[in-house]
């Protein structure tokens, strides 16, 4: 892990995320150590100073752990380096984007059970978990895989693309999100996307 001052313990992410989430669970543990070993991996030891507009991460589920993760890595959705895809895994891909390194980390489904055998006399599964999750080694909590991910222009933080305008209902539309029907560019909700239904 890298050590310079600006690296926090883990204990300090931990007290960190509580206070951003509301309370500490095994999630919170999970997802500290996920983006902590993300960081360390790509050599960002500064996300929240020198190295912030470096990283870019995917998170794969809306759970605890995610607010875990933007709590390490400083990254959040409204600055548009914090990007959410809903495949309901504990995990996250962390993006360097000034040399175009990505690595995919995931918790192991093997740590729960792993959690039981290392902790059998705590009854409480959060409790037990929480314990573990802080004691087992990287190689036994999570599985780590160098990958490629393709950034567009416009998935970049602070990226000022054109507005558009959509055809049917007015609403404006950034960063390219539109739709092209024949000739009428529409939002994704006037094409048929929408995941909510006027009443």
């Amino acid at each position: 892990m890298p050590t310079a001052a600006f690296v926090k313990s883990l204990d300090e992410y931990l007290r960190d995320a509580e206070q951003a989430h509301g309370h500490l669970c095994a999630g919170q543990v999970l997802g500290v150590r996920l983006a902590m070993l993300g960081l360390e991996k790509l050599g960002i030891d500064d996300p929240r100073g020198k190295d912030r507009k470096r990283l870019v991460t995917f998170v794969e589920i809306d759970r605890c752990a995610t607010d875990a993760v933007a709590v390490v890595t400083g990254c959040r959705l409204g600055k548009r380096a914090l990007k959410f895809r809903d495949w309901g895994k504990v995990a996250a891909t962390f993006v360097d984007v000034s040399g175009g390194k990505a690595i995919r980390i995931a918790a192991k489904e093997s740590s729960k059970a792993l959690a039981r055998e290392m902790h059998p006399e705590i009854a409480d599964k959060n409790q037990q978990q929480m314990l573990a999750y802080r004691e087992i080694t990287n190689d036994d909590l999570f599985t780590t895989q160098w990958v490629k991910v393709e950034l567009p222009p416009e998935e970049f933080p602070g990226y000022k693309g054109e507005r558009v305008v959509c055809e049917a209902c007015g609403e404006g539309i950034n960063f390219r999100r539109e739709i092209k029907r024949g000739e009428k560019v529409l939002c994704r909700g006037c094409a048929g996307e929408s995941y909510y239904r006027p009443i």
